[in-house]
């Protein structure tokens, strides 16, 4: 168990390493050659709802799982993007694949991939409001709003490699923590364990799955096929959902590294806001 768990950890801790660096070297690329004023502008209108359908689409179209969307909103949040729009990105991201949705289609329903789809991305929005106007914003560490501030013109690869070492320096005791944690809990949940709890009806099993899905770290490519499994085994839809959204949109590892950029009560805010999503998709679902 001891092996297993120590092999998990190294696996786990080695990729999260090189997606978060490989995905924050883009991004401080992509700062240096993209139109980021005009990206602004778009995100950060007067208008929330169009900068909330930007930030959807700019979601859907970055495949990142929940702990690689954290260098993107730590750019969103230096360019000083609306902070209710960044926090929209945060929870669509994780939960809006194009390819995750298809593979959803295919083995669940088209009907549920829809469902799903329009489900995710109103709540997601719906919270990024909510937080917004009860005033989290200010749990955001001023260590992130003032960590880059590139001269015009001066922008080079070697400028992007160094902002990226900084930022790994500030996350990666953050990022050990949250794949030892991981790996642990990854071994320990076996799917028979999860279809037996699930096999009622019962109307509490809907929240108390939001709940375990956060601490289980199955990512939503992994968790497609488990759904199907605990379907077949007679598990209900509404608690396979809330488990879906809630494992996908959050997870022990991203909630350490976002105690590196974000205060406690934005990070408990955060994870409130997933359990909720999940839970109101999950008795959504009893409807459909």
């Amino acid at each position: 168990m001891f092996v297993q768990a120590l092999e998990s950890f190294i696996s786990l801790a080695a990729e999260l390493a090189v997606l978060f660096f490989a995905i924050s070297f883009l991004v401080n690329v992509l700062q240096g050659i993209m139109p980021f004023d005009k990206l602004n502008r778009l995100l950060d209108g007067r208008n929330f709802m169009t900068g909330s359908v930007a930030a959807l689409a700019i979601a859907f179209i970055t495949p990142f799982c929940s702990c690689s969307t954290i260098p993107v909103v730590v750019t969103l949040l230096q360019k000083n993007v609306r902070f209710g729009v960044v926090m929209v990105f945060l929870f669509a991201s994780p939960v809006l694949d194009p390819t995750i949705i298809t593979l959803m289609a295919v083995m669940l329903s088209v009907k549920v991939a829809i469902a799903y789809t329009v489900i995710a991305g109103t709540l997601s929005v719906a919270v990024g409001f909510a937080l917004e106007k009860f005033g989290f914003q200010s749990g955001v560490k001023e260590v992130v709003l003032n960590g880059y501030h590139p001269a015009p013109g001066t922008f080079n690869l070697k400028h992007a490699w160094n902002e990226t070492v900084k930022l790994m320096r500030s996350v990666f005791p953050y990022l050990l923590a949250g794949a030892a944690i991981g790996a642990v809990i990854q071994g320990a949940v076996p799917d028979k364990w999860l279809a037996g709890l699930f096999s009622e009806e019962s109307w509490w099993l809907v929240p108390l799955a939001a709940v375990i899905g956060i601490p289980l770290y199955i990512r939503l490519s992994a968790m497609v096929p488990v759904s199907a499994i605990l379907l077949a085994k007679g598990m209900a839809i509404a608690p396979v959902m809330a488990l879906m959204i809630s494992s996908a949109g959050a997870s022990l590892p991203e909630v350490t590294l976002l105690n590196s950029i974000f205060q406690k009560r934005l990070v408990a805010a955060f994870i409130v806001s997933v359990i909720t999503m999940a839970t109101l998709s999950g008795f959504l679902f009893y409807l459909i």
